[in-house]
């Protein structure tokens, strides 16, 4: 089971819209960082109806009524009751032993966790991504982005182990749970455009990014996506090679079958040598068996000529991979090289002007 982050609202705070309301301010503290979110009544009220909706009952805890009379701000007293009430709500969820409202994807995307910090109950995580919500933190986007980097890793290990497969079973398994990883990663993709496309504006609730962090971030998602393409076209290519191999492999014995025995098909029966063996070609492995017994040996010679040539066909699979892995990691060094070099000039030129300014005012 995943370890749960601590979850607090110490502090609310008053918008500055024209139409004032409060912003309570939650704290979620992970093994390895804290963030902060912005969330607002209505935010609170979607969230429990939601989850409710995603797990087939109501939550086992209650949100604090609406108040039509009174407003939080204009009552400091009001502001701190239902800011209580909002942290006792949130670690009731969080800390309950009922996890179905905590494993639907509402709830995951309310406090912007990521899928990493789901348990493996897929029964409640499965979803599309078009019910997320966008991602607002940078620090999840990144989360994000590194459980991408995993899942994409996890296909490529599955691919690896179908090239090295024996089995036709094994080869199949493989194949699915790489399909599947190929999957989850288009759809953290996508989610991820979308954080993008939220970071780079000035929604609400949301940092804004820089314009060289924002191009930082879009190579990272353009590299991913390209490599993702990579892995579904290796493994599209290793099924329609493990098709034609084994196509390969029929006729080949039917030819085999043809050629070794005494009727090949319609063809009519060979006629045996009237000159006999040539004992001045013998070997020791020849000279004490009959002629049944000499085509026995052939046969087990070529089977292991074959199986040699199949190990030489793996061993040279691996390395063509490996130089294909070695080849995409060039490439992407070499666009973040480009666009430290582009930033690097870019920084140059601000401390020309710098310079220039420093030295009108000396």
């Amino acid at each position: 089971m995943a370890l749960q982050p601590e979850i607090s609202v110490p502090t609310t705070s008053t918008s500055t819209t024209p139409k004032p309301y409060t912003i309570y301010h939650i704290t979620l503290r992970l093994p390895l960082r804290t963030f902060t979110l912005q969330k607002r009544y209505s935010d609170f009220a979607t969230l429990h109806s939601t989850i409710a909706s995603q797990a087939g009952a109501p939550p086992s805890v209650s949100l604090p009524p609406k108040s039509y009379f009174t407003s939080t701000t204009s009552s400091p007293a009001l502001a701190e009751s239902r800011r209580a009430a909002f942290e006792a709500y949130l670690q009731t969820l969080n800390t309950s032993p009922d996890d179905r409202w905590r494993n639907t994807p509402a709830w995951r995307s309310f406090l912007n966790l990521p899928s990493s910090n789901a348990t493996h109950n897929t029964r409640h995580t499965t979803t599309k991504n078009s019910a997320q919500q966008p991602i607002t933190d940078p620090v999840v986007w990144l989360d994000y982005h590194r459980d991408l980097k995993s899942q994409l890793h996890s296909a490529r290990l599955q691919l690896t182990k179908r090239d090295q497969a024996t089995s036709a079973q094994a080869q199949h398994e493989c194949s699915a749970t790489a399909k599947r990883y190929l999957v989850k990663a288009g759809s953290m993709i996508s989610q991820l455009e979308s954080g993008l496309k939220t970071l780079g504006g000035d929604s609400w609730g949301s940092t804004r990014l820089g314009d060289g962090e924002m191009r930082r971030r879009r190579d990272l998602v353009e590299a991913a996506k390209k490599e993702r393409e990579g892995l579904e076209n290796l493994g599209n290519a290793m099924v329609a090679k493990a098709g034609l191999d084994a196509s390969i492999a029929q006729a080949t014995k039917g030819d085999k079958d043809k050629l070794l025995t005494a009727n090949g098909g319609s063809a009519a029966p060979r006629k045996p040598a009237t000159s006999g063996r040539v004992l001045g070609k013998e070997t020791d492995r020849t000279r004490a068996l009959d002629n049944q017994g000499v085509l026995q040996l052939q046969q087990q010679l070529m089977r292991e000529q074959d199986e040699d040539v199949d190990v030489l066909a793996q061993a040279v699979a691996r390395q063509k991979q490996i130089g294909l892995e070695i080849q995409e990691e060039l490439i992407v060094q070499k666009d973040m090289l480009e666009l430290l070099d582009e930033d690097v000039d870019r920084v140059q030129g601000k401390i020309d002007v710098a310079k220039k300014r420093i030295g009108k005012i000396s």
